[in-house]
């Protein structure tokens, strides 16, 4: 697994998800495929795990789990580390042992892979846009429900960075916040008060929100549906103020449109497409006894 700040976390995920997965698959921890038990129990099998399709492999430590919990004798030889670029047909791993439980454990393994590996690839082309420029991809909150820390790892290992994981590890003052405390001043200096050593972020929509958050001295400013012009002229602004954030561009960003937003100057752009629009890699195993 690719090393990143919430590896313990993250660790605990897997054994939960997993643990849910095969529950969710088997009706409960000690279910019955009543299909794998058309083969005989001591049967074993070999097999080979291939991609169909160019990828970004992400979710080993998921899919090893899964035939950890069922069976830990099944043995599992990889060809290929998280990160990893592959080429359609390629073989992505080697499997051995009870024919029954590969099967079993089959499905559950490949969703996990295919949906963390459909992520990690799409961030992995819009990153190749980014070649050359300074501005870095972000995630969102935008992600499966239950698989926030999976999703995000899975944009680090496409090369992508992780905007903030939560509700808890920084602000984000939007809209709705802005119109309930009442301004842009007051919401940032509350939320200096209340956690002073916590990333502060504001979203604007308008060049007057702009300086008022400048003023206000955000440490990001997110430019929000900003046309390219306008995110020029707004990089300009926060370069002349005297407090100067970092600007990050964001809402409705396709591939097409990236590269021209990155270049208007910008520090970051968030994609929402990288973790809701998910793609699951094609993946299939092939057994032979």
């Amino acid at each position: 697994m690719i090393e990143i700040p919430y590896q313990a976390k993250l660790k605990q995920n897997i054994e939960y998800q997993v643990k849910r997965a095969l529950e969710e698959d088997l009706n409960s921890p000690d279910g019955v495929d009543v299909t794998a038990e058309l083969i005989s129990a001591d049967k074993t099998a070999k097999g080979r795990l291939i991609t169909r399709e160019d990828c970004v492999v992400c979710g080993i430590d998921w899919f090893n789990a899964v035939f950890e919990a069922l069976d830990p004798s099944i043995k599992i030889e990889w060809k290929c580390q998280d990160g990893d670029k592959v080429s359609a047909n390629d073989t992505l791993c080697e499997l051995e042992g009870s024919a029954r439980n590969i099967l079993t454990a089959e499905r559950s393994a490949m969703n996990f892979l295919q949906t963390l590996s459909g992520t990690a690839t799409i961030t992995s082309r819009y990153v190749r846009e980014l070649k050359g420029t300074n501005c870095e991809l972000l995630d969102t909150r935008k992600t499966v429900p239950m698989l926030r820390l999976a999703q995000k790892y899975a944009v680090y290992c496409g090369g992508g960075k992780n905007h903030r994981m939560g509700l808890f590890d920084a602000f984000l003052i939007k809209e709705n916040h802005i119109v309930s405390t009442g301004s842009i001043a007051d919401a940032v200096a509350t939320a200096r008060r209340n956690h002073p050593d916590t990333l502060v972020e504001v979203e604007v929509e308008t060049f007057a929100q702009l300086d008022q958050a400048l003023d206000a001295g955000a440490d990001v400013i997110m430019l929000d549906n900003f046309s390219v012009d306008d995110m020029r002229t707004g990089v300009a602004i926060n370069q002349m103020h005297s407090h100067t954030a970092k600007i990050e561009a964001s809402g409705n960003v396709t591939i097409e449109t990236l590269r021209d937003i990155a270049e208007t100057g910008v520090d970051f752009i968030s994609v929402g497409a990288l973790t809701k629009h998910v793609k699951a890699v094609d993946l299939s195993l092939r057994l032979e006894m």
